[in-house]
């Protein structure tokens, strides 16, 4: 580990312990080897900072948005944690490579589906993105959801620490089952995907995905 990221996560991790009550005793259940993805659901920036410097020692890569990197001091930041770069809108063929490469050696990467800060924690619809990586990487996935950090600037103006709870999901991979990926297997795909984060956050969090009577498990093996 470089000097640069070791200093980032000391300074990072007492930050983000002054400013949240963090419950992260669910965070055990995250696998300590081999490859591994986890998604989120994303409230806003600060919960990309705590997610990080509490998975640690793993070595972990987020896939962040490529605008972060015009900031000089985000960039030396995002550089030294080994963030991958990804563009709004775009295919993002180089940074799905990226980390599936980084799966390979046994690394963590992390996705947020939605692609955009919710504000309020609601789940909103997700991209199909992380599909490709899942199932060409093979690698497992789990859901973290976050919730109660919503509030924190509210509570920062008053000098107030904030509750942040991360809620953590089982393990499980994607099987295409051999069907052709099609835009509406890759969708049906990432809905299965987004009920499983769903089912383990708070019902008010769930958004586009709160009923979990329409959630299906044809492409998910859980081992």
């Amino acid at each position: 580990m470089s000097f640069s990221k070791k200093i980032i996560i000391v300074v990072t991790r007492s930050i983000t312990s002054l400013i949240f009550h963090i419950d992260d005793k669910q965070l055990k259940a995250v696998p300590n080897n081999g490859p591994l993805i986890f998604y989120s659901n994303h409230v806003n920036f600060m919960e990309v900072p705590t997610v990080y410097t509490r998975l640690q020692p793993r070595d972990v890569h987020g896939m962040v948005l490529a605008d972060r990197w015009k900031n000089p001091f985000f960039r030396w930041v995002l550089d030294s944690t080994g963030s991958i770069p990804v563009q709004r809108g775009l295919p993002n063929l180089d940074a799905i490579h990226k980390a599936i490469d980084l799966l390979r050696t046994g690394a963590v990467v992390g996705i947020m589906p939605e692609g955009t800060r919710s504000g309020d924690g609601v789940l909103q619809q997700a991209y199909p993105g992380i599909v490709l990586v899942a199932l060409r990487s093979g690698a497992p996935m789990i859901p973290i959801g976050f919730h109660g950090l919503e509030v924190y600037k509210h509570n920062l103006s008053s000098l107030k620490r904030t509750d942040f709870h991360f809620v953590v999901g089982k393990p499980f991979f994607l099987n295409s089952r051999g069907e052709a990926l099609s835009a509406p297997v890759r969708q049906q795909m990432t809905s299965e995907i987004m009920y499983r984060l769903a089912a383990i956050l708070p019902p008010p969090y769930r958004g586009v995905y709160a009923d979990l009577t329409q959630a299906t498990q044809d492409y998910l093996v859980f081992s």
